[in-house]
């Protein structure tokens, strides 16, 4: 099973940007898809942005897009999640996961880290 830690969340002015990074053992890590969520108070977990294996192929949710990039560096297990232009309602504790694909969709793993806060002030 894949371990994960996140890092890199903090505060930051509106326009800022941040880069999340998540670390990951277990030396199958690389054979496996991995994604960013978040979770907003009072609010449901959300997918981010995810990537496949290799780091050839990745999604973003219509919120971030264009704003956010996810990459991988499989020599060091480490996923990041670079934010530029953040916005207040960007606002969240941002979690990494392994995962799989299905159907087309990104299924993450029940198996997630201490997630790192990211705090947007207007």
């Amino acid at each position: 099973q894949v371990q994960l830690v996140e890092s890199g969340g903090g505060l930051v002015q509106a326009g800022g940007s941040l880069r999340l990074s998540c670390a990951a053992s277990g030396r199958t890590y690389v054979t496996y898809p991995m994604g960013w969520f978040r979770q907003a108070p009072g609010k449901e977990r959300e997918i981010v942005a995810h990537i496949n294996p290799s780091g050839a192929n990745t999604y973003y949710s219509d919120s971030v897009k264009g704003r956010f990039t996810i990459s991988r560096d499989n020599a060091k297990n480490t996923v990041y999640l670079q934010m530029n232009s953040l916005k207040p309602e960007d606002t969240a504790v941002y979690y990494c996961s392994s995962g799989y694909y299905s159907g087309g969709y990104y299924q993450p793993y029940n198996n997630w880290g201490q997630g790192t806060q990211v705090t947007v002030s207007s």
